[in-house]
């Protein structure tokens, strides 16, 4: 199995423990996470990307201070902007949140339902599959030589013919390296590919 198909996999274990929907933001540094994922209400996505939310959820702020699970009614951080509350418009009403992961790559994921709280094995349950997802996505420390050439190449401006003329090598070979570039840095696109490289100062 690939991994993209393992982290698929995972996404769909996910949704069926997610009533109303969750998301992940899987190994954030430099505040941006390597992958993530949602399937919240689209009304409420739509309202918490046009209010800037994500600065100011309490989710999200306790993530980052703390390890562990929690429910949502066990978090004690102040929601003056009545976020939580707000979610509850959109069905939103019961919650959970999941850290795991050093400050300097910090995965945190959330889930809710409408009807009750999540018990303790439904936690349990989300908890181990965000941590598996955590685990099996670790951004790479380093790029090969040739991964690292070939990227550079596009990312100043070579179309494939010239940056494989320009490496002394075929289309193909280029093609490949920057394939298996994207792969290392789960990336679909080699423009993302590229962006990755640079956040994580590999390239």
């Amino acid at each position: 199995m690939s991994l993209r198909s393992g982290i698929d996999l995972k996404t769909e274990e996910l949704a069926r423990l997610a009533p109303k929907g969750f998301f992940f933001a899987l190994h954030i540094r430099f505040a941006l996470p390597l992958l993530h994922h949602q399937t919240f209400p689209e009304g409420w996505t739509d309202l918490y990307t046009e209010q800037a939310f994500a600065l100011r959820d309490p989710i999200i702020a306790w993530g980052f201070g703390e390890l562990g699970t929690a429910r949502w009614s066990e978090i004690a951080i102040p929601d003056p902007f009545d976020i939580l509350g707000q979610a509850r418009g959109f069905g939103m009403v019961y919650g959970l949140a999941v850290s795991c992961g050093p400050m300097k790559s910090r995965t945190i994921a959330s889930a809710c339902r409408d009807d009750r709280e999540f018990n303790d094995d439904e936690i349990g349950a989300f908890a181990e599959q965000i941590s598996h997802l955590h685990d099996i996505t670790e951004p790479p420390t380093s790029l090969t030589k040739a991964q690292i050439e070939a990227l550079r190449c596009i990312a100043e401006g070579d179309r494939h013919a010239a940056a494989a003329a320009r490496l002394n090598i075929s289309e193909s070979a280029l093609k490949a390296r920057l394939s298996s570039a994207r792969t290392s840095l789960l990336a679909r696109t080699t423009a993302e590919a590229i962006q990755r490289a640079r956040d994580y100062r590999l390239l």
